[in-house]
């Protein structure tokens, strides 16, 4: 794998995808959650809510030394070209082992954040590729579906209530304390929301406490001990408690080969810790004493 060099690879459904490649010795890494870097007003209010700008750039670039990285941005990708009735844990394996494909992985090692930690969960039960896996913002056992299955169907509902009423106004303009999450709106299309509803439709009896005898590889899960979301009634007024399920399946996720790692710190919330700072010496110190073929 030559360093820095970019490819594009065709998906499932025939859109095409940028893919980065990095590194030229090591086991591979597949970062499927690095956006391209932000910049101007962009990337001033990323500040604002605690995101770093530069994140996909810095995980890439940490790991680039002792790995060969492939890097892309799925989640921007199905938001460009949404699959509304069909983002399931099949097609989101077929695109993932595509990319594999095409980077020449023949087995790899996967790290993925929120729900991009659940497609490397639903991929590693569909192919003995996945050589190491990575799960951060979604606990890999006692996981929050029937949760995010309410969270999705109402934003969807909102998204459909916004398109008739043609007034959304971009939610990222507000800075975090100026958000009311009783009152917050919607402001995507419905397209993209609804990938997400059928995404959790098709998990909704899905039992990851059963599965987890097919899990092989070495595991690392880990999130932030302050990541509980809160929804308001707008989104089904449901609680998405990531740290509190690991928190409570900690000695058993452990028992099954899992590593588990509760980030502590103030404000270590969902968004803090995808940080390169938090997570990144985590990721890589974990890879380098467990990702061995």
């Amino acid at each position: 794998m030559n360093k820095n060099k970019n490819i594009t690879i065709a998906l499932h459904d025939g859109t095409t995808i940028e893919v980065g490649l990095a590194g030229e010795s090591g086991n591979v890494v597949m970062l499927p959650g690095t956006k391209p870097a932000a910049t101007g007003r962009e990337a001033e209010m990323l500040k604002l809510w605690g995101v770093d700008p530069e994140l996909g750039r810095r995980f890439v670039d940490g790991l680039a030394d002792t790995f060969r990285v492939v890097s892309f941005d799925y989640e921007g990708h199905r938001f460009a070209h949404p699959l509304p009735d069909t983002l399931t844990p099949e097609t989101i394996a077929a695109d993932l082992l595509r990319i594999a494909d095409g980077a020449g992985a023949a087995c790899f090692g996967y790290y993925g954040y929120s729900w991009l930690a659940l497609a490397g969960l639903q991929l590693a039960l569909r192919t003995n590729r996945v050589a190491a896996l990575m799960m951060s913002g979604f606990p890999p056992y006692g996981g929050p579906y029937r949760e995010m299955l309410t969270v999705t169907e109402k934003t969807y509902e909102q998204a459909l209530q916004q398109q008739t009423a043609g007034n959304a106004s971009a939610a990222y303009e507000l800075t975090p304390d100026q958000v009311d999450w009783e009152q917050v709106q919607v402001t995507i299309a419905p397209g993209q929301t609804k990938q997400f509803h059928t995404l959790y439709k098709q998990l909704a009896a899905f039992d990851d406490t059963a599965i987890q005898h097919r899990l092989r590889m070495p595991r690392l899960a880990f999130a932030g001990e302050r990541d509980t979301i809160v929804y308001g009634a707008n989104f089904g007024g449901v609680t998405v408690d990531i740290a509190g399920a690991l928190r409570l399946h900690r000695e058993e996720l452990r028992r099954l080969g899992w590593d588990v790692e509760l980030l502590a710190g103030d404000g270590m919330d969902h968004t803090k810790a995808m940080q390169p700072e938090t997570a990144l010496p985590l990721v890589k110190r974990w890879l380098g004493e467990r990702f061995r073929r």
